[in-house]
């Protein structure tokens, strides 16, 4: 209301000084001949001077009220049409012809565009952000499994083997003393070594998953030759060498740590058996043990962690396949589809960043 008044009064103004400078014009300066016949001449009753203010305060007010409006039609198509970014992801313009001013029209579409990117490379760096906080967790998860691995291997990991030698010793005593040890000290023997397998266990989970440069094949030989030292029981494997992607050999690598470390922990076996070979275009890792087994319908089988194997086997689209039979052993073993081209296109890819690497180095 303010901008009404204020307007249609400053108009008025304007065009009651333009109507004065145009009788001065026709009737020069202003006399009591000319001028007050404005005041004597009257049209219904209503002196001519005054309906001529009444008409130029008509016309200001009327023309302040129409360019009012006019500015807020502007303002509402200018909204309308910017709302949609408030709503919408992406910004659909207006196939009509310009909604005002084609000048205008341009700096709205340019304001719209600027928004849009704004809002993407908001969403980009929020991304970013929450990537690299990903990483860095992911990082201190790995320096922290490894520090604990650490520790527990040269603390209780090394009590236990002494305490484990120690034991053996007293049996052999005991037993060329009196022919045969005690049951009391024969128990403690095995919930030593127990203990030790859980141990073991415990710090096989804790190594890190990354193969380090090294070949599937390469990690799982490291892996079973540093067991076949430390536990009781007789380890077979055979491995051969098959391409994967990194993060299809990553997933099954802790596959196979996890299959290995839930078989110290439970299964009680003497022998077990470790496959990886590629048949009929599929990759194959295979982990068999004549331990207690268990039945697949029990619900203690959560406790061998199965089910994070067959998690991960799902993210790298492998199959999971579990057969145990109680007191016989089980089989765990996952079947991997092996995609030719995504591995040539990712061999490819490293070949080439090997080579700027080279360019760059030389």
């Amino acid at each position: 209301m303010k901008i009404f008044l204020g307007q249609g009064f400053s108009i008025f103004i304007i065009l009651l000084a333009l109507a004065a400078l145009l009788l001065y014009v026709v009737w020069g300066w202003p006399n009591d001949l000319m001028w007050w016949s404005l005041l004597e001449n009257t049209y219904a009753e209503i002196p001519l001077g005054v309906w001529i203010i009444i008409v130029l305060a008509f016309m200001s007010f009327s023309f302040s009220l129409n360019t009012l409006q006019k500015v807020r039609d502007q303002e509402k198509k200018i909204e309308s049409s910017l709302r949609p970014l408030l709503e919408a992801e992406t910004y659909v313009p207006n196939k009509k012809k310009y909604m005002y001013s084609k000048r205008l029209h341009v700096t709205a579409t340019q304001l719209e565009q600027l928004i849009l990117t704004q809002r993407k490379t908001l969403q980009r760096i929020t991304n970013e952000k929450a990537e690299a906080q990903d990483k860095l967790i992911q990082e201190r998860i790995i320096q922290e499994r490894q520090r604990l691995a650490r520790e527990l291997h040269d603390s209780v990991s090394q009590q236990l083997f002494a305490a484990s030698m120690l034991l053996s010793t007293m049996v052999e005593i005991e037993e060329s003393q009196h022919g045969k040890a005690s049951k009391t000290l024969m128990q403690t023997e095995k919930i030593v070594q127990q203990a030790q397998l859980e141990m073991r266990a415990l710090l096989l989970h804790l190594r890190p998953a990354a193969l380090h440069d090294k070949s599937l094949k390469q990690g799982m030989e490291e892996l079973l030759v540093e067991l076949q030292q430390k536990v009781f029981f007789t380890i077979r494997y055979r491995l051969e060498e098959v391409v994967l992607p990194k993060g299809a050999e990553d997933h099954l690598f802790r596959i196979a740590q996890e299959t290995l470390s839930n078989t110290l922990r439970h299964a009680k076996a003497t022998e077990v058996d470790i496959l990886f070979v590629e048949r009929d275009g599929l990759a194959i890792f295979r982990v068999q043990d004549n331990g207690v087994g268990f039945e697949l319908t029990d619900a203690k089988t959560g406790s061998y962690g199965l089910e994070n194997v067959k998690e991960r086997a799902v993210e790298i689209g492998a199959t999971c396949k579990v057969v145990s039979v109680p007191s016989q052993g089980t089989i765990v073993e996952v079947k991997l589809p092996i995609e030719k081209s995504e591995i040539l296109t990712e061999t490819n890819r490293e070949k080439e960043i090997e080579n700027d690497s080279n360019i760059i180095s030389g």
